[in-house]
């Protein structure tokens, strides 16, 4: 964590050691983003990641906050009455009525009750009645009268950049209960508000004097004097096609729109047109860009992703002009750095979140891909879609501001003043931002508060974890509840048989609860001292364990043979299911217990809580190995037959290998060693939900790293006909050699072999 700023480091301290909701903002520039990468590849917690628009989730690598909580896009009123509205046009869910929409498939009731941390990023789009209804939703679905149902948020935003929409005829029935449109106004965070963290180091911009103008006019105390330092770089007579890797930023789409539209028309050269290609599920309302892009030469555009590869040739806002284009390749000019690169197809994933049947982990699953050139026209851009990148030079247009903010996300798109053009004057009025945002930053937490709440709300955590580990009361309940539905059988049926067995594990885990709620007492009582006797702690901790394991790890033995036996009878599919559900909540219990077991030990060590040191191999290959060391009791099982049981010991999904907790690989990573498996490149595709030209561009990328030769993927005979077709080749684009060629030879081939030579 050293490389992180002090605020950072907090963050990251708060979700990882504490149950303690936080909201985390920044100044442009900050690296809000960059710290949302670390939180997700280092927190132990299961984690999802929403946001309030598809294209924000996919930034952020999650789902849309609607798709995740099934909610319907009326406003919600946070009340059990029925609302009247005046019109019909626009519909109203109110407590009674929302829940109708919370029946969902198992694989995502699964994910939200066992989801410990959820991030919400671009939180300033965030309504307050959505995320009372997210409130509302979660509460309901896990059963836990709590904020949130218990689970731990992360707030991430500007609230100063782009704020909620709400229509007038909504507010007109919302403002009864709300006193502003923003998330802090929503009920639940007014009754239980979140520690306020700010990241206060700016990383894009360095010129003082310009920091000081953008935070006088973040904080509504910009000044004359500030306005006329800006003034002076007025330029009204400006023309943006004069000026190479210069942007119009302007606040309406449609003069941005009218401004490339006219420039690429200006061009005398040939439109070439570039489409996306699509693989399995991706839905046309989450495309993160326009799928039609059509392009000339000269034309000048802007990356909108950062280079992912080794070369790091771009950055999300880097402008160039193309110089070269034919079917398959994009050539952009860098005319400052005298450099000419290939455009690589980007690819966006559609995820959903699974919960790992063995380890009880949420996973990502990629559902669909989208790829295409990560690029737009750039001779202008709205303010609006401007957020998150950076310029080095920028021609403002900022005189219509209609929303609080847009004039500081503007101008803090740039690096410095030197870069700035104005085409108009700066007016102090229209430009202000929302008091009620700059009143509730008064809730930020200073250095002292953060140290004072870590302590305390560690104290909590540890307490809370402990106590959740040793409470047997779930888990007595559903074998309560498994003994009752007993009472419907007729007393010849298959599952009366079973009646005797399960009064029997009933009363060992009935008895395993009464004993563990004096256990939890004295956790209580040494975690309420001032200060806790750790090793004491650890020591009644792990005598606990060891007591109360032995039952616990027997009974999932005794579960899974007792399903194995079931699976092979007829007509018990039902009564199958209840076991499969009997054993999720026992094995939950078991590596819930494991998990205390490494909290505690961490604690002693002083070894700080991450993915890494929150997960072991026992852990993750419990239930596996549980299976694996059965195998000759299952054998023993009249009627049994050797054959996969993969889906006996999972409710409609396949155990599977666990998912390591080491960080993500890289994408070229995963291709590689899908490669050394011995797959083909169209199998690798298939496999990851990817094109065939996306794999083809990792395998480019493998012989830069000098990770793959040319030889490794091509024959001998194709590489000595490429040598005669690359003999004269001047190292520019590829296009007159595929033109030449035909279909002797594909894109990708040419590229490798292009590639090859190079290295």
């Amino acid at each position: 964590m050293e490389h992180l700023s002090k605020a950072a480091q907090y963050t990251l301290q708060f979700i990882n050691q504490t149950n303690k909701s936080v909201f985390l903002t920044g100044k442009a520039g900050t690296g809000k983003t960059t710290l949302l990468k670390e939180i997700i590849a280092t927190s132990h917690k299961n984690t999802i990641v929403v946001a309030p628009t598809g294209i924000a989730a996919l930034n952020a690598g999650g789902v849309t906050i609607h798709s995740m909580f099934q909610l319907p896009f009326s406003a919600f009123i946070p009340d059990f009455k029925v609302v009247n509205a005046d019109s019909n046009q626009y519909k109203f869910e109110t407590k009674s009525t929302i829940s109708k929409h919370f029946r969902m498939n198992a694989t995502k009731k699964q994910v939200l009750l066992n989801v410990e941390l959820l991030i919400i990023d671009e939180v300033s789009m965030l309504r307050p009645d959505v995320l009372d209804a997210i409130d509302f939703m979660l509460q309901k679905v896990r059963r836990v009268d709590a904020p949130f149902g218990g689970v731990q948020v992360l707030f991430i935003g500007d609230l100063l950049q782009l704020p909620p929409v709400i229509k007038q005829e909504e507010w007109y029935e919302l403002k009864k209960y709300y006193q502003g449109m923003f998330f802090f106004h929503s009920q639940v965070i007014r009754q239980n508000p979140p520690l306020y963290i700010e990241l206060d180091k700016i990383y894009r911009q360095d010129d003082e004097t310009f920091i000081s103008i953008l935070n006088n006019l973040r904080n509504n105390k910009i000044t004359n004097e500030n306005i006329a330092v800006l003034n002076q770089y007025v330029k009204p007579d400006f023309n943006i096609k004069n000026h190479n890797g210069c942007i119009i930023v302007t606040t309406h789409n449609a003069k941005a729109d009218e401004i490339n539209k006219e420039a690429l028309a200006e061009l005398k050269t040939k439109t070439f047109s570039y489409f996306p290609e699509l693989v399995e599920d991706f839905p046309e309302k989450i495309y993160p860009i326009e799928p039609k892009m059509d392009l000339k030469v000269g034309a000048q555009v802007m990356f909108i992703k950062n280079d992912s590869s080794f070369e790091k040739n771009y950055f999300n806002g880097k402008m160039g002009t193309i110089t070269s284009l034919a079917e398959k390749e994009i050539l952009v000019h860098f005319a400052e750095e005298k450099k000419t690169i290939e455009v690589d197809l980007y690819t966006w994933e559609n995820i959903k979140y699974t919960v790992n049947p063995d380890t009880k982990e949420i996973e990502e699953t990629v559902v669909g891909t989208f790829s295409h050139y990560p690029l737009k026209l750039a001779w202008a851009i709205t303010v609006h879609k401007s957020q998150g990148l950076t310029f080095d030079n920028a021609a403002l247009d900022v005189s219509r501001v209609f929303a609080p903010g847009q004039a500081y996300v503007a101008l803090s798109r740039l690096r410095s003043l030197k870069g700035l053009i104005l085409l108009s004057p700066i007016q102090l009025n229209g430009i202000s931002s929302d008091t009620e945002v700059l009143n509730y930053a008064n809730n930020k937490a200073d250095e002292t508060l953060l140290e004072k709440s870590l302590e305390l709300e560690t104290k909590h955590f540890l307490r809370v974890e402990l106590c959740k580990s040793f409470d047997f009361r779930q888990l007595a309940q559903e074998w309560r509840n498994h003994l009752f539905s007993y009472n419907d059988e007729v007393s010849n049926s298959t599952k009366s048989k079973y009646r005797i067995w399960a009064q029997q594990n009933e009363s060992i885990i009935a008895a395993l609860f009464d004993t563990s709620q004096k256990f939890i007492n004295q956790i209580q009582k040494i975690c309420y001292q001032e200060t806790i006797d750790i090793p004491f702690l650890a020591e009644r901790c792990e005598a606990a364990y060891n007591y109360y394991f032995k039952t616990l790890d027997y009974q999932v033995t005794d579960l899974l043979l007792k399903i194995a036996e079931v699976s092979n009878l007829k007509k018990v599919k039902t009564f199958h299911d209840e076991l499969l559900e009997l054993e999720e909540i026992q094995v939950k219990t078991v590596l819930q217990l494991k998990k205390s077991m490494l909290l505690i030990k961490n604690l002693v060590n002083g070894i700080e809580f991450n993915k890494k040191t929150m997960s072991s191999d026992e852990m993750k290959y419990y239930k596996i190995n549980k299976i694996g060391s059965l195998s000759e009791q299952f054998k023993q099982i009249d009627g049994f037959v050797e054959k996969d049981h993969s889906e006996t010991f999972s409710k409609k999904t396949k155990a599977k290998k666990a998912k390591s907790t080491e960080p993500k690989k890289a994408t070229i990573e995963i291709t590689l060693d899908l490669w050394k498996e011995n797959l083909s490149i169209e199998e690798i595709a298939a496999k990851r939900k990817l094109t065939v030209s996306s794999i083809y561009s990792h395998f480019t990328k493998l012989i830069q790293m000098e990770a793959l030769t040319i030889s490794d993927i091509m024959s001998d005979e194709k590489i000595a006909a490429l040598q005669e077709v690359f003999k004269d080749y001047n190292g520019e684009g590829l296009g007159l050699l595929k033109e030449k060629n035909g279909d002797a030879f594909s894109w990708e081939e040419l590229r490798l072999f292009k590639v090859g030579l190079e290295n």
